[in-house]
């Protein structure tokens, strides 16, 4: 049982890290003139949004409750974003890099969640999967980041 009560808790840190991820986008669209870059920004503020739907349905299946809100370090990172923002006058630059900070730090969290061994095979497939759409969001940052 202890198994399934930390696989629950994981799930939920992941879950508060997809809103965080999500405000932060939304926050990034907001930030930005460049069309593209908001769209890319609004897209990826929706996907996060469905990450968190696929979550919580994980942490149902387990007998969990989901957590809802947005926790401090992700509070802390937007504070920063939009800091960085205003005082590079909202350049595409500062706000990719602040986005850039936000991927790597929620591949962190995957890949730590995704070394509990004991996870279910659904639950694994779930998480790994979005894992590898995170990994390819950074992967399409740092592109845009070169471009800009």
């Amino acid at each position: 049982m202890t198994d399934t009560k930390n696989i629950i808790e994981g799930l939920n840190d992941l879950l508060e890290k997809n809103y965080d991820s999500e405000k932060g986008f939304k926050n990034a669209a907001e930030n930005v003139n460049d069309a593209g870059l908001k769209s890319f920004f609004k897209g990826k503020a929706q996907q996060r949004y469905d990450f968190g739907h696929e979550i919580k349905a994980e942490i149902k299946k387990l007998g969990g409750m989901p957590d809802k809100g947005g926790s401090m370090t992700g509070a802390a990172h937007r504070t920063w974003m939009d800091f960085k923002a205003a005082l590079s006058l909202n350049t595409p630059e500062a706000v990719l890099d602040a986005c850039e900070t936000g991927e790597e730090a929620a591949l962190e969290d995957y890949n730590e969640f995704l070394k509990e061994n004991t996870l279910p095979a659904d639950t694994r497939n779930v998480v790994a999967e979005q894992r590898s759409r995170i990994a390819g969001s950074l992967r399409t940052i740092e592109i845009l980041e070169e471009q800009h």
